[in-house]
């Protein structure tokens, strides 16, 4: 069986971000050799997130206004954590969003449905952050 695990680094611009990183995980496959196995996709981080969803524009909008009615960043005050840190809506949102995906590999592809992808949620930016991409198989 084969191993082979990388880090995928994102420069985050802004505290909230959704990246399509389907084509850095396939990528990583390719590079791996791997043409049956899985391939596990976490966030390195307690703030962000990696999901499977659609990559449209409208729905990505809608998540972020869901996120904030659960979740509203402001005001900082009403989070008992946010005495050292203005963070505490980011952690509850990766939690709502999810840590990671794991994906089938078939025939060396992920082994995707109609509009699957795999995003990487940030929602404590302005930062570098990371993702792991693990991947086991023959």
């Amino acid at each position: 069986m084969k191993s082979y695990r990388k880090e995928l680094w994102f420069e985050i611009k802004q505290r909230r971000e959704l990246i399509n990183i389907s084509p850095q995980v396939e990528e990583c496959i390719r590079d791996s050799g791997v043409q049956e196995g899985m391939v596990l996709v976490n966030a390195m981080h307690i703030t962000s997130s990696v999901f499977i969803n659609d990559d449209e524009p409208g729905l990505h909008h809608d998540f972020e206004v869901w996120l904030e009615k659960l979740a509203p960043e402001k005001p900082y005050s009403q989070y008992r954590h946010n005495g050292y840190e203005d963070n505490a809506d980011a952690h509850i949102k990766r939690t709502l969003m999810g840590r990671e995906v794991v994906v089938a590999i078939t025939k060396g592809q992920l082994d995707f449905g109609p509009w699957e992808q795999i995003f990487y949620g940030e929602f404590d930016g302005k930062r570098r952050k990371r993702a792991l991409v693990k991947i086991i198989g023959e």
